[in-house]
């Protein structure tokens, strides 16, 4: 299913997912960052032909923002037009005021509703990102996949969504929050599942190419950087290599492109130049049959 959307997973990975799917349990990812966490998610939609739901997680994300929250400026114009045709009644006024008219659906409400063709997947994506008390509030929503607006009561899920969290551990998450899930951490790939995957993403570029830009990525990934890089990267250069009409790495070509694998300019400066180079000649020597 997944190598159906172009996504290369290794067996355990494939089977963490049929269980997730089979149970209807909550799955989390961790893993770093650009590993394909978030790609498992989008697979899983295209391949089920469902609605893709996604909460982006960040510091201060509260219940209002990942559930719900009331259109004020149409509930005022409601209020001025019912005060300027004259005799509003205040309860009557108040009680048509929040209803779901007014109510402007976020990722966990809008998870909650039936959708067309089933079930929608829900990806709560960098969970790691949120605090404390987010995680406690998710807990309801994960045990009974159910949410609570106090103007409205309780809504149900009459199907459940299926839950994808993905995290980049940079904190720990809660133990009661993972206990209601299956656990997986995805892990930097092989050179022969990164080729694979490479050959799914990029299949433009030459079997010569890749082999020189999986090389030389993974062996990135083996140095003392502040951010490695992932699998996302890989496939960005290649694509970046490709734009530029690249058949084989050369200095002066990474020196040019190493923006598309490494985000920080100290991770740049460790690399251009003599160590790039000397990178180059030692997966080139690895690389050439004996």
């Amino acid at each position: 299913m997944l190598a159906g959307q172009d996504y290369v997973a290794d067996r355990a990975l494939s089977t963490v997912v049929f269980l997730a799917l089979r149970l209807g349990r909550p799955l989390f990812l961790e893993g770093e960052a650009g590993v394909g966490k978030t790609e498992i998610a989008k697979a899983i939609a295209g391949a089920l032909g469902r609605r893709l739901i996604r909460l982006q997680c960040y510091e201060g994300l509260d219940a209002a923002s990942a559930v719900c929250d009331w259109n004020f400026a149409a509930q005022m114009l409601a209020i001025r037009t019912a005060e300027a045709g004259g005799g509003a009644d205040r309860d009557t006024l108040r009680a048509e005021l929040f209803t779901e008219d007014y109510l402007i659906e976020r990722p966990l409400l809008a998870a909650m509703r039936p959708q067309p063709g089933g079930a929608p997947v829900l990806l709560i994506d960098e969970i790691d990102r949120t605090d404390e008390p987010f995680e406690a509030f998710l807990l309801e929503a994960l045990s009974d996949f159910q949410v609570t607006i106090p103007e409205l009561g309780t809504i149900r899920a009459t199907e459940p969504p299926v839950v994808i969290l993905t995290s980049n551990r940079t904190r720990e998450v809660h133990d009661a929050l993972k206990r209601r899930c299956l656990y997986h951490w995805v892990d930097y790939p092989t050179f022969a599942r990164e080729m694979e995957i490479l050959h799914a993403r990029a299949p433009e570029a030459t079997e010569t190419l890749s082999r020189e830009v999986v090389a030389f990525v993974q062996r990135l990934r083996s140095e003392d950087l502040f951010k490695k890089p992932g699998v996302a990267e890989t496939i960005d250069w290649a694509k970046c290599l490709l734009a530029l009409d690249v058949i084989a790495l050369s200095p002066e070509v990474i020196a040019d492109t190493l923006g598309a694998i490494l985000k920080y300019q100290d991770d740049i400066q460790k690399i251009a130049g003599d160590p790039a180079k000397k990178i180059l000649d030692e997966i080139r020597a690895d690389l050439t049959p004996a």
